[in-house]
């Protein structure tokens, strides 16, 4: 499963309308197959942060991290135009990747 660049609400007042919270984290583990994969990436740090912190506390996902923090870009992700935006801008670019737990 592939979430790529979702919106950041980058504004405080805005963080609840985030795609990935901790209800929606469940839901996509819940869709996922056992041993299926769930990459993200997002170009804002705070939202990627959020993203790190809500998934490993995801209780039926494992980081594909060693350390629990963030992956390479895969090398079958192309770069989406909102990538492009955020190199222009000077963003980083921030990918996660999990594993759905067997069960």
């Amino acid at each position: 499963m592939l979430v790529f660049f979702p919106d950041p609400w980058h504004k405080k007042r805005h963080h609840k309308r985030r795609l990935i919270d901790p209800a929606f984290a469940v839901l996509l583990a819940d869709k996922l197959r056992s041993g299926g994969i769930l990459r993200l990436a997002t170009d804002w740090q705070d939202y990627a942060e959020q993203m790190l912190a809500v998934c490993n506390v995801t209780a039926t996902l494992e980081s594909l991290s060693p350390d629990g923090a963030y992956v390479e870009r895969p090398d079958f992700r192309p770069a989406t135009r909102f990538e492009r935006r955020g190199a222009r801008l000077g963003h980083g670019v921030w990918d996660l990747a999990y594993r759905k737990r067997g069960g």
